[in-house]
């Protein structure tokens, strides 16, 4: 009776050893800094890439929704939004709005007095792509290198904003201000390297930080544009490319149960 017990006993004992891989689905947060890079213009047209119109960095903020695999590829959705760390970044801005500028170097509100403008950038983006984890142990399969690659379109223009206790300034409102808004519309593509670390055991714990590059190639989208460093009054007919350099954080919530892990009977 004695060895029947002890092997009833052994036949369910269980050794846990390494963690499986996860398949769920993901929402992140992400903040970082992106700074504009190297840019050009058709047409021989000078001044008019991201860093030439904006002093940077930016600041990003994005949400994130992707679909891990077991195989470790992921699958993501992303939507950016950049605009300048610096409240009032527009570069040559008496050059650029100098219709509404006045010999002593002010823009006129409706009461006569300085309208003190903000001009600053502000973006959007949003992305489809493709990612995949190498990890660096088999202890923690669902964490290690991150390397990413996707593309989407985004948007970016100058917004002007005054403050709330001076009259309005009649160069910049309503359809005036899209005479000297840059308005651009065109297809992003990025490429991200990074440290992925998702928990075994906490829901809370998982987080990306990702080094991206992304290339711009975007065109005006309004009918007349107004900007004396460009040389532009009228149709802006370039193509525009820019190159952009970012560092992000994201602090990410899977959506499906944590990390199970293999047993083995004996």
């Amino acid at each position: 009776m004695l060895p029947l017990l002890m092997l009833a006993v052994v036949g369910k004992a269980q050794v846990k050893l390494n963690a499986d891989t996860l398949e769920c689905h993901i929402v992140g947060f992400s903040a970082g800094a992106l700074m504009p890079g190297w840019g050009s213009a058709s047409g021989g047209v000078s001044g008019g890439g991201m860093a030439d119109l904006y002093k940077g960095p930016f600041l990003d903020f994005s949400i994130e929704c992707d679909y891990k695999y077991k195989s470790n590829w992921m699958v993501t959705l992303e939507g950016d939004l950049w605009f300048g760390y610096n409240s009032d970044n527009l570069k040559s801005r008496e050059q650029r709005i100098r219709n509404i500028y006045t010999e002593g170097g002010y823009v006129l509100s409706w009461g006569g007095y300085d309208g003190a403008v903000t001009a600053y950038n502000r973006s959007l983006s949003a992305r489809v792509g493709v990612a995949k984890i190498i990890p660096f142990s088999p202890k923690n399969p669902n964490s290690g290198l991150l390397l990413k690659l996707g593309g989407g379109w985004m948007m970016q223009k100058t917004v002007f904003t005054q403050d709330m206790n001076e009259a309005p300034v009649p160069g910049l409102q309503g359809d005036y201000a899209k005479l000297y808004d840059h308005l651009r519309n065109g297809a992003l593509l990025s490429e991200g390297v990074g440290v992925i670390y998702m928990s075994n055991y906490h829901t809370y714990i998982n987080f990306k930080l990702t080094l991206e590059v992304s290339e711009c190639f975007t065109f005006s989208s309004r009918p007349y544009q107004l900007d004396d460093l460009m040389g532009l009054k009228g149709k802006d007919g370039n193509r525009y490319f820019d190159m952009m350099y970012g560092i992000k954080l994201s602090w990410m919530f899977p959506l499906m149960g944590k990390t199970t892990y293999d047993y083995y009977y004996y």
